[in-house]
C-alpha cells in the first residue's frame, strides 16, 4: 500500500528537512528554559549538600543567610555545644563581593569559616586543584568558574589573597561562583570599619569593634540517635533565635527564593510551546495550500478523504518528531555556553516529545480542515 506522507516528504525533502531544524531550534529554547529552571534547583541546594549539616541557628525572626541578612554572635556556637545531643557547632558568615584583577569584574558569594574547625564547607569532591585553607588569614579556595586561577593574588578590601585551591561546579544559591576564605577574614570584611569610621564612632561613644565579633549563623550537627527537630525545638525554646532544619532551610531556598523565578520560566515555557504549536499549525496548513490541487485530483479520481486526512496527519508527526531530534541537538550544543547552571534531564525531553506529539495531531486539524473542504473541481479547472 502506498504511504502518501512518505511520498510526499521525498518530493519536498529539503524545505521538510529545513522547517524542522527551523522547528526544532524553537523547541531547543523550551529544553533549555527547562534546563534552566533545573539549574536553579541544584544551585538553591548545593551549598547546603556541602555544608551538610542538620540545624541552622540564625538571628530571630529570619529565614536565614540565603534569604535575608542575619547577625549572631559567634561565641553561640561554643554554646550550642553544650546542649546534649550537639555533636559538632561552627559559625559562618556570607557576603556578596566584587572581584578585580580581570578584564571584567567578578561577583562572587565568599563563604567563610573556621579552617580549623569541625565543619568545612569545602566538599573534596569539589576540589580540582590546591589544597584547602590551611592559615587564618589571607588564602583562599575559588571557584574555578570565576576565571582565576591556582596561585593568583586577588585584592579583597584592604588585603591581598592568594588562591590555594580551585573549585569546579561550586556555586551560592542564586548561581555565582564561591570563594572560601577563613571566619576571621570573613569578619573583618564585614563587620569592620575603616580606621576613620572607627575614629569617629568612638567619638560618638559607639564601640564599633564589637560587630567584628558577629556571624551570619551558627551551623551544628546532631549525635546520631537523637532527633533533629526536637533539638531544634529546644533551641529555639530558651534563644531569642530562629532555629531550622535542614529540611527547613532547603525548603527556604527552594520555594520562598526559587519559586517566582520557576512560575516565570514555565509561562514563559508554556508560552514557548504555544507558539511551536501555532508555528506547525501554520506550516502544514501553508503545505496543504500548496499542494491543493493534487489533493483535488486524488479526490477526483476516488481517493478516500480518510486516506488523505491520514497523509496530512502523519506529516505534522513527522514534522514535530524531526523538530524535536533537531531541538534536542540544538539544546546540548549550547547548554554548556550559558553563564549559569543548565541541567538537561531525559525525563524533562521525553515529557516534551509527548507534548509535542500530542501538539502536531492538534496542529494537524488545521491542514486536515483544508482537506475536507477541497473541491475536486479545482483539478479540472486547471
Amino acid at each position: 500500500m502506498i504511504n502518501l506522507a512518505q511520498k510526499d516528504i521525498s518530493h519536498i525533502l529539503g524545505k521538510f528537512i529545513v522547517t524542522a531544524i527551523g522547528v526544532g531550534m524553537l523547541l531547543g529554547i523550551v529544553l533549555i528554559m527547562i534546563g534552566v529552571y533545573r539549574g536553579m534547583m541544584v544551585d538553591a541546594e548545593m551549598l547546603l549538600k556541602d555544608i551538610n549539616v542538620d540545624i541552622w541557628v540564625v538571628q530571630e525572626n529570619t529565614l536565614g543567610p540565603f534569604a535575608e541578612a542575619s547577625r549572631v554572635h559567634e561565641d553561640l556556637k561554643d554554646t550550642l555545644k553544650v546542649i546534649d545531643g550537639i555533636e559538632q557547632s561552627e559559625a559562618l558568615t556570607f557576603q556578596n563581593l566584587q572581584l578585580y584583577g580581570l578584564a571584567q569584574p567578578v561577583r562572587v558569594t565568599a563563604v567563610g569559616f573556621n579552617p580549623f574547625g569541625a565543619i568545612n564547607p569545602i566538599n573534596y569532591a569539589n576540589l580540582i586543584e590546591g589544597r584547602m585553607l590551611k592559615k587564618s588569614h589571607y588564602e583562599a579556595v575559588i571557584s574555578y568558574e570565576t576565571g582565576f586561577k591556582l596561585h593568583d593574588k586577588i585584592r579583597i578590601g584592604r588585603d591581598d589573597y592568594t588562591i590555594v585551591g580551585v573549585t569546579k561546579g561550586t556555586v551560592s544559591s542564586g548561581g555565582d561562583p564561591l570563594i572560601y576564605i577563613s571566619l576571621k577574614d570573613a569578619q573583618e570584611l564585614q563587620f569592620s570599619y575603616s580606621n576613620a569610621s572607627i575614629r569617629n564612632d568612638r567619638a560618638r561613644g559607639i564601640n564599633a569593634n564589637k560587630e567584628i565579633y558577629m556571624v551570619n549563623g551558627i551551623v551544628a550537627r546532631v549525635k546520631a540517635g537523637y532527633d533533629i527537630d526536637t533539638i531544634a525545638k529546644k533551641i529555639k525554646k530558651w534563644k531569642h533565635l530562629s532555629v531550622y532544619t535542614n529540611a527547613e532551610q532547603t525548603d527556604i531556598l527552594t520555594k520562598n527564593l526559587v519559586e517566582r523565578a520557576s512560575k516565570q520560566i514555565g509561562l514563559f515555557t508554556a508560552i514557548l510551546v504555544v507558539v511551536s504549536t501555532i508555528i506547525i499549525g501554520l506550516i502544514i496548513y501553508t503545505m496543504t495550500l500548496e499542494k491543493i490541487k493534487e489533493i483535488s485530483i486524488m479526490k477526483l479520481i476516488g481517493i478516500p478523504d480518510s486516506m488523505i486526512i491520514k497523509m496530512i496527519v502523519q506529516e505534522t508527526v513527522v514534522l514535530g518528531f524531526f523538530a524535536f531530534i533537531f531541538g534536542n541537538i540544538f539544546s546540548h550544543l549550547i547548554y554548556d555556553k550559558f553563564p549559569k547552571r543548565v541541567v538537561l534531564e531525559a525525563p524533562d525531553a521525553l515529557t516534551l516529545f509527548a507534548v509535542i506529539l500530542i501538539a502536531s495531531i492538534i496542529a494537524s486539524f488545521v491542514g486536515v480542515h483544508k482537506v475536507i473542504q477541497a473541491d475536486p473541481t479545482v483539478a479540472i479547472g486547471g
